[in-house]
Protein backbone atom coordinates (compact mmCIF):
# COMPACT_ATOMS: atom_id res chain seq x y z
CA UNK A 1 0.00 0.00 0.00
CA UNK A 2 1.64 3.23 -1.12
CA UNK A 3 1.52 6.43 0.91
CA UNK A 4 -0.73 9.12 -0.61
CA UNK A 5 0.05 12.83 -0.71
CA UNK A 6 -1.73 15.92 -1.94
CA UNK A 7 1.36 16.90 -3.90
CA UNK A 8 4.77 15.40 -4.58
CA UNK A 9 7.60 17.75 -5.52
CA UNK A 10 10.39 16.06 -7.45
CA UNK A 11 13.58 18.03 -6.87
CA UNK A 12 14.70 20.20 -3.98
CA UNK A 13 16.14 23.19 -5.81
CA UNK A 14 14.97 26.76 -5.11
CA UNK A 15 11.79 26.22 -7.16
CA UNK A 16 10.93 22.94 -5.42
CA UNK A 17 11.61 24.33 -1.95
CA UNK A 18 9.58 27.44 -2.72
CA UNK A 19 6.68 25.21 -3.83
CA UNK A 20 7.03 23.27 -0.57
CA UNK A 21 6.81 26.50 1.42
CA UNK A 22 3.57 27.49 -0.31
CA UNK A 23 2.14 23.99 -0.04
CA UNK A 24 3.08 23.90 3.65
CA UNK A 25 1.33 27.20 4.32
CA UNK A 26 -1.81 25.70 2.78
CA UNK A 27 -1.44 22.66 5.09
CA UNK A 28 -1.29 20.26 2.17
CA UNK A 29 0.29 16.85 2.74
CA UNK A 30 3.48 17.31 0.73
CA UNK A 31 6.47 15.13 -0.12
CA UNK A 32 9.70 16.56 -1.50
CA UNK A 33 11.95 13.98 -3.16
CA UNK A 34 15.58 14.93 -3.79
CA UNK A 35 18.25 12.57 -5.11
CA UNK A 36 21.20 14.70 -3.98
CA UNK A 37 21.56 17.66 -1.67
CA UNK A 38 18.84 20.27 -1.28
CA UNK A 39 19.34 23.54 -3.09
CA UNK A 40 20.21 22.35 -6.58
CA UNK A 41 23.11 23.75 -8.56
CA UNK A 42 22.84 27.19 -6.97
CA UNK A 43 24.39 25.82 -3.78
CA UNK A 44 27.68 25.64 -5.71
CA UNK A 45 27.59 29.40 -6.32
CA UNK A 46 30.14 31.17 -4.16
CA UNK A 47 28.29 34.48 -3.88
CA UNK A 48 24.75 35.66 -4.58
CA UNK A 49 24.01 39.37 -4.71
CA UNK A 50 20.82 39.55 -6.75
CA UNK A 51 18.23 37.84 -4.54
CA UNK A 52 15.86 40.52 -3.17
CA UNK A 53 16.37 41.16 0.54
CA UNK A 54 19.74 39.39 0.54
CA UNK A 55 22.59 41.83 -0.05
CA UNK A 56 25.09 38.99 -0.20
CA UNK A 57 25.11 35.30 0.70
CA UNK A 58 26.59 32.09 -0.60
CA UNK A 59 24.39 29.83 -2.67
CA UNK A 60 24.65 27.16 0.02
CA UNK A 61 23.72 29.65 2.72
CA UNK A 62 20.65 30.92 0.89
CA UNK A 63 19.46 27.42 0.08
CA UNK A 64 19.86 26.38 3.72
CA UNK A 65 17.39 29.15 4.59
CA UNK A 66 14.98 27.88 1.90
CA UNK A 67 15.23 24.33 3.29
CA UNK A 68 14.78 25.47 6.89
CA UNK A 69 11.68 27.44 5.94
CA UNK A 70 10.17 24.52 3.98
CA UNK A 71 10.92 22.12 6.85
CA UNK A 72 9.10 24.32 9.36
CA UNK A 73 5.68 23.08 8.19
CA UNK A 74 4.51 19.84 9.84
CA UNK A 75 2.66 18.72 6.70
CA UNK A 76 5.89 18.65 4.66
CA UNK A 77 8.01 15.49 4.40
CA UNK A 78 11.42 15.05 2.75
CA UNK A 79 13.01 11.91 1.31
CA UNK A 80 16.38 11.29 -0.34
CA UNK A 81 16.03 8.92 -3.26
CA UNK A 82 16.04 8.82 -7.07
CA UNK A 83 12.77 9.00 -8.99
CA UNK A 84 12.75 6.51 -11.85
CA UNK A 85 9.37 7.28 -13.48
CA UNK A 86 5.85 8.64 -13.06
CA UNK A 87 2.61 6.96 -14.11
CA UNK A 88 -0.89 8.38 -14.29
CA UNK A 89 -3.59 6.13 -12.84
CA UNK A 90 -7.13 5.62 -14.16
CA UNK A 91 -8.59 7.73 -11.35
CA UNK A 92 -6.44 10.72 -12.33
CA UNK A 93 -3.92 10.35 -9.52
CA UNK A 94 -0.20 9.75 -10.05
CA UNK A 95 2.30 7.17 -8.85
CA UNK A 96 5.89 8.28 -8.40
CA UNK A 97 8.29 5.35 -8.61
CA UNK A 98 11.65 5.57 -6.84
CA UNK A 99 14.81 3.50 -6.85
CA UNK A 100 15.12 2.76 -3.13
CA UNK A 101 12.01 3.99 -1.32
CA UNK A 102 9.23 2.29 -3.28
CA UNK A 103 6.18 4.01 -4.76
CA UNK A 104 4.28 7.07 -3.61
CA UNK A 105 0.87 8.29 -4.72
CA UNK A 106 -0.39 11.85 -5.13
CA UNK A 107 -3.05 14.00 -6.70
CA UNK A 108 -0.55 16.25 -8.47
CA UNK A 109 3.17 16.48 -9.20
CA UNK A 110 5.54 19.44 -9.38
CA UNK A 111 8.73 18.81 -11.38
CA UNK A 112 11.89 20.65 -10.35
CA UNK A 113 14.36 18.30 -12.00
CA UNK A 114 16.86 20.99 -12.98
CA UNK A 115 19.77 20.79 -15.38
CA UNK A 116 23.25 19.32 -15.55
CA UNK A 117 26.45 20.42 -17.34
CA UNK A 118 26.54 19.80 -21.05
CA UNK A 119 29.00 17.10 -22.06
CA UNK A 120 30.44 17.66 -25.53
CA UNK A 121 31.82 14.19 -26.12
CA UNK A 122 35.30 15.46 -26.87
CA UNK A 123 37.89 12.66 -26.90
CA UNK A 124 39.20 12.25 -23.37
CA UNK A 125 36.39 14.26 -21.72
CA UNK A 126 34.51 11.36 -20.16
CA UNK A 127 37.71 9.43 -19.42
CA UNK A 128 39.20 12.22 -17.30
CA UNK A 129 36.12 13.39 -15.37
CA UNK A 130 37.33 13.62 -11.78
CA UNK A 131 40.93 13.29 -12.98
CA UNK A 132 41.48 16.79 -14.30
CA UNK A 133 38.18 17.44 -16.10
CA UNK A 134 35.66 19.35 -13.96
CA UNK A 135 32.38 21.26 -14.34
CA UNK A 136 32.10 23.08 -10.99
CA UNK A 137 34.71 25.58 -9.86
CA UNK A 138 33.31 25.90 -6.33
CA UNK A 139 33.45 22.13 -5.95
CA UNK A 140 36.88 21.43 -7.42
CA UNK A 141 38.98 24.61 -7.51
CA UNK A 142 41.02 23.69 -4.44
CA UNK A 143 42.40 20.61 -6.24
CA UNK A 144 44.17 22.91 -8.72
CA UNK A 145 45.98 25.15 -6.25
CA UNK A 146 49.25 26.37 -7.70
CA UNK A 147 48.57 24.72 -11.08
CA UNK A 148 47.90 25.87 -14.65
CA UNK A 149 44.48 25.06 -16.10
CA UNK A 150 42.23 25.75 -19.08
CA UNK A 151 38.58 26.84 -19.16
CA UNK A 152 36.24 26.10 -22.06
CA UNK A 153 33.48 28.65 -22.63
CA UNK A 154 32.93 32.42 -22.82
CA UNK A 155 29.53 32.99 -21.17
CA UNK A 156 28.74 34.44 -17.75
CA UNK A 157 29.40 31.21 -15.89
CA UNK A 158 32.68 30.49 -17.71
CA UNK A 159 34.19 33.94 -17.19
CA UNK A 160 32.96 34.44 -13.63
CA UNK A 161 34.24 31.00 -12.65
CA UNK A 162 37.56 31.71 -14.39
CA UNK A 163 38.04 34.73 -12.13
CA UNK A 164 37.23 32.58 -9.11
CA UNK A 165 39.67 29.87 -10.22
CA UNK A 166 42.54 32.38 -10.20
CA UNK A 167 42.27 32.42 -6.40
CA UNK A 168 43.70 28.88 -6.55
CA UNK A 169 45.44 28.30 -9.88
CA UNK A 170 48.60 30.11 -10.98
CA UNK A 171 47.25 30.56 -14.50
CA UNK A 172 43.86 30.18 -16.20
CA UNK A 173 43.65 30.08 -20.00
CA UNK A 174 40.18 30.53 -21.49
CA UNK A 175 39.36 28.87 -24.83
CA UNK A 176 37.07 31.25 -26.77
CA UNK A 177 35.36 30.48 -30.06
CA UNK A 178 35.05 34.15 -31.04
CA UNK A 179 37.53 36.72 -32.30
CA UNK A 180 39.83 38.54 -29.90
CA UNK A 181 38.01 40.71 -27.36
CA UNK A 182 34.59 39.12 -27.94
CA UNK A 183 33.13 37.31 -24.91
CA UNK A 184 29.53 36.19 -24.39
CA UNK A 185 29.38 37.26 -20.75
CA UNK A 186 28.19 40.46 -19.09
CA UNK A 187 30.43 43.53 -19.33
CA UNK A 188 31.40 43.59 -15.64
CA UNK A 189 32.66 39.99 -15.70
CA UNK A 190 34.51 40.61 -18.98
CA UNK A 191 36.30 43.68 -17.63
CA UNK A 192 37.34 41.80 -14.48
CA UNK A 193 38.72 38.95 -16.57
CA UNK A 194 40.62 41.24 -18.93
CA UNK A 195 42.25 43.01 -15.95
CA UNK A 196 43.15 39.76 -14.15
CA UNK A 197 46.88 39.06 -14.66
CA UNK A 198 46.35 35.34 -14.14
CA UNK A 199 43.86 34.99 -17.02
CA UNK A 200 44.89 34.48 -20.62
CA UNK A 201 42.78 33.78 -23.70
CA UNK A 202 43.05 31.58 -26.78
CA UNK A 203 40.80 33.23 -29.38
CA UNK A 204 39.02 31.77 -32.45
CA UNK A 205 39.49 28.31 -31.00
CA UNK A 206 37.77 25.09 -30.02
CA UNK A 207 38.84 22.14 -27.90
CA UNK A 208 39.72 19.09 -29.97
CA UNK A 209 41.03 16.55 -27.48
CA UNK A 210 42.04 16.01 -23.86
CA UNK A 211 45.12 13.86 -23.27
CA UNK A 212 46.86 12.22 -20.34
CA UNK A 213 47.56 8.98 -18.51
CA UNK A 214 46.09 8.78 -15.00
CA UNK A 215 45.36 12.52 -15.05
CA UNK A 216 44.95 15.30 -17.62
CA UNK A 217 48.33 16.30 -19.00
CA UNK A 218 47.51 18.32 -22.13
CA UNK A 219 44.76 19.68 -24.38
CA UNK A 220 44.66 19.93 -28.16
CA UNK A 221 43.15 23.19 -29.41
CA UNK A 222 42.10 24.00 -32.97
CA UNK A 223 42.07 27.50 -34.42
CA UNK A 224 38.82 27.78 -36.42
CA UNK A 225 40.30 30.44 -38.74
CA UNK A 226 43.68 28.90 -39.64
CA UNK A 227 42.52 25.31 -39.00
CA UNK A 228 45.80 24.68 -37.20
CA UNK A 229 45.93 22.54 -34.05
CA UNK A 230 48.21 23.12 -31.07
CA UNK A 231 48.84 20.95 -28.03
CA UNK A 232 49.22 22.74 -24.68
CA UNK A 233 50.43 21.22 -21.44
CA UNK A 234 47.94 21.67 -18.58
CA UNK A 235 46.94 20.25 -15.21
CA UNK A 236 43.22 20.34 -15.88
CA UNK A 237 40.20 21.63 -17.77
CA UNK A 238 36.97 23.21 -16.54
CA UNK A 239 34.10 23.06 -19.04
CA UNK A 240 31.31 25.68 -18.91
CA UNK A 241 29.48 25.30 -22.22
CA UNK A 242 25.89 25.30 -21.11
CA UNK A 243 23.43 23.01 -19.39
CA UNK A 244 20.97 20.30 -20.42
CA UNK A 245 17.65 19.52 -18.65
CA UNK A 246 17.42 16.35 -16.56
CA UNK A 247 14.08 15.34 -18.01
CA UNK A 248 14.72 11.76 -19.12
CA UNK A 249 12.61 10.31 -16.30
CA UNK A 250 9.46 12.12 -17.49
CA UNK A 251 9.90 12.09 -21.28
CA UNK A 252 7.30 9.31 -21.64
CA UNK A 253 4.55 11.20 -19.81
CA UNK A 254 5.18 14.94 -20.31
CA UNK A 255 5.73 16.79 -23.58
CA UNK A 256 9.27 18.11 -24.09
CA UNK A 257 10.71 20.50 -26.65
CA UNK A 258 13.46 19.34 -29.06
CA UNK A 259 16.14 20.32 -26.51
CA UNK A 260 14.48 18.38 -23.69
CA UNK A 261 13.02 21.36 -21.82
CA UNK A 262 9.42 21.31 -20.58
CA UNK A 263 6.95 23.78 -22.13
CA UNK A 264 4.64 25.30 -19.50
CA UNK A 265 2.00 28.02 -19.42
CA UNK A 266 1.70 30.94 -17.00
CA UNK A 267 0.40 28.56 -14.32
CA UNK A 268 3.42 26.26 -14.82
CA UNK A 269 1.10 23.56 -16.18
CA UNK A 270 2.53 20.95 -18.52
CA UNK A 271 0.47 19.25 -21.20
CA UNK A 272 -0.67 16.71 -18.57
CA UNK A 273 -3.36 17.91 -16.19
CA UNK A 274 -2.04 17.70 -12.64
CA UNK A 275 1.67 17.84 -13.55
CA UNK A 276 3.52 21.12 -13.20
CA UNK A 277 7.13 22.05 -14.01
CA UNK A 278 9.27 24.79 -12.47
CA UNK A 279 12.76 26.21 -12.53
CA UNK A 280 15.61 25.56 -14.94
CA UNK A 281 14.07 22.48 -16.59
CA UNK A 282 11.35 24.60 -18.22
CA UNK A 283 11.31 26.81 -21.30
CA UNK A 284 12.06 30.02 -19.44
CA UNK A 285 13.68 33.30 -20.41
CA UNK A 286 15.70 33.68 -17.20
CA UNK A 287 17.23 31.00 -14.99
CA UNK A 288 17.88 32.64 -11.63
CA UNK A 289 17.04 31.87 -7.99
CA UNK A 290 14.42 34.63 -7.93
CA UNK A 291 12.58 33.33 -11.00
CA UNK A 292 12.76 29.74 -9.76
CA UNK A 293 11.30 30.76 -6.41
CA UNK A 294 8.47 32.54 -8.22
CA UNK A 295 7.84 29.44 -10.36
CA UNK A 296 7.47 27.33 -7.23
CA UNK A 297 4.96 29.72 -5.71
CA UNK A 298 2.88 29.78 -8.89
CA UNK A 299 2.89 26.00 -9.34
CA UNK A 300 1.97 25.27 -5.73
CA UNK A 301 -0.95 27.69 -5.84
CA UNK A 302 -2.14 26.49 -9.27
CA UNK A 303 -1.92 22.84 -8.21
CA UNK A 304 -3.98 23.57 -5.09
CA UNK A 305 -6.73 25.07 -7.26
CA UNK A 306 -6.46 22.11 -9.63
CA UNK A 307 -7.13 19.64 -6.81
CA UNK A 308 -10.05 21.72 -5.57
CA UNK A 309 -11.58 21.87 -9.05
CA UNK A 310 -11.00 18.16 -9.66
CA UNK A 311 -12.77 17.25 -6.43
CA UNK A 312 -15.70 19.49 -7.34
CA UNK A 313 -16.03 17.76 -10.71
CA UNK A 314 -15.81 14.33 -9.09
CA UNK A 315 -18.67 15.28 -6.77
CA UNK A 316 -20.78 16.60 -9.63
CA UNK A 317 -20.19 13.86 -12.20
CA UNK A 318 -21.32 10.68 -10.46
CA UNK A 319 -23.05 7.62 -11.88
CA UNK A 320 -26.32 9.02 -10.53
CA UNK A 321 -25.92 12.66 -11.44
CA UNK A 322 -28.49 12.62 -14.25
CA UNK A 323 -28.42 15.13 -17.11
CA UNK A 324 -25.81 17.85 -16.66
CA UNK A 325 -24.63 20.64 -18.93
CA UNK A 326 -21.46 22.66 -18.51
CA UNK A 327 -21.28 25.99 -20.32
CA UNK A 328 -17.85 27.58 -20.75
CA UNK A 329 -17.30 31.31 -21.10
CA UNK A 330 -14.77 34.11 -20.59
CA UNK A 331 -16.18 36.81 -18.29
CA UNK A 332 -13.70 39.35 -19.64
CA UNK A 333 -15.53 39.23 -22.97
CA UNK A 334 -18.65 41.30 -22.26
CA UNK A 335 -20.64 39.79 -25.10
CA UNK A 336 -20.09 36.29 -23.73
CA UNK A 337 -21.82 37.10 -20.44
CA UNK A 338 -25.09 37.81 -22.25
CA UNK A 339 -24.59 34.84 -24.57
CA UNK A 340 -23.97 32.33 -21.78
CA UNK A 341 -26.96 33.67 -19.84
CA UNK A 342 -29.18 33.09 -22.85
CA UNK A 343 -27.76 29.56 -23.34
CA UNK A 344 -28.33 28.74 -19.69
CA UNK A 345 -31.98 29.78 -20.00
CA UNK A 346 -32.41 27.48 -22.98
CA UNK A 347 -30.91 24.48 -21.18
CA UNK A 348 -32.13 24.78 -17.61
CA UNK A 349 -35.45 22.94 -18.14
CA UNK A 350 -33.64 19.84 -19.44
CA UNK A 351 -30.28 19.94 -17.70
CA UNK A 352 -28.74 20.94 -14.44
CA UNK A 353 -26.46 23.69 -15.71
CA UNK A 354 -23.03 24.62 -14.37
CA UNK A 355 -21.30 27.76 -15.58
CA UNK A 356 -17.55 27.45 -16.03
CA UNK A 357 -15.50 30.65 -15.99
CA UNK A 358 -12.48 29.42 -17.99
CA UNK A 359 -10.20 32.04 -16.43
CA UNK A 360 -10.71 30.34 -13.06
CA UNK A 361 -12.15 26.88 -13.83
CA UNK A 362 -10.25 25.53 -16.82
CA UNK A 363 -9.72 21.86 -15.90
CA UNK A 364 -12.77 20.32 -17.60
CA UNK A 365 -12.42 22.72 -20.52
CA UNK A 366 -8.89 21.41 -21.14
CA UNK A 367 -9.69 17.76 -20.45
CA UNK A 368 -12.44 17.87 -23.07
CA UNK A 369 -10.16 19.54 -25.61
CA UNK A 370 -12.46 22.53 -25.92
CA UNK A 371 -11.04 25.35 -28.01
CA UNK A 372 -13.41 28.28 -27.77
CA UNK A 373 -15.97 30.02 -25.62
CA UNK A 374 -18.99 30.19 -25.46
CA UNK A 375 -19.26 26.39 -25.71
CA UNK A 376 -20.96 23.53 -23.88
CA UNK A 377 -20.60 19.88 -22.88
CA UNK A 378 -23.36 17.46 -21.90
CA UNK A 379 -23.17 14.52 -19.50
CA UNK A 380 -25.56 11.81 -18.39
CA UNK A 381 -24.80 9.99 -15.14
CA UNK A 382 -21.20 11.15 -15.25
CA UNK A 383 -20.56 10.12 -18.87
CA UNK A 384 -19.92 12.57 -21.71
CA UNK A 385 -22.75 12.55 -24.26
CA UNK A 386 -21.76 15.37 -26.58
CA UNK A 387 -19.99 18.69 -26.73
CA UNK A 388 -20.62 21.80 -28.79
CA UNK A 389 -17.36 23.58 -29.43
Amino acid sequence: MKDMYDVIIIGGGPAGLSAAIYAGRAERKTLVIEKGSYGGRVKDTLEIRNYPGTVTDSGAGLMEKFKEHASSFPTNSFKRTTVTSITKEDDGTFTVHTKRRGDFGCECVILDVGTKPRVLGIPGEEEFVGHGVAYCATCDAEFFKGKEIFVLGAGDQAIEESCYLTEFANKVTVIVLHEEGHLDCNEIAANEAFKNPKIDFVWNSTLQEIKGNEHVESVVIKNVVTRETTEFKTDGLFSFVGMVPQTDIIKDIVKLDPKGYIPVNDKKETNVAGIYAVGDCTQTFLRQVVTSAADGAVAATASERYISEKRQLDNILTDKSGDIAFVFYNPYETSQIDEVTKLEEELKNTYKVYRQDVTRQSLLFKLLGMEKTVSSAFFKDGKLVKKNN
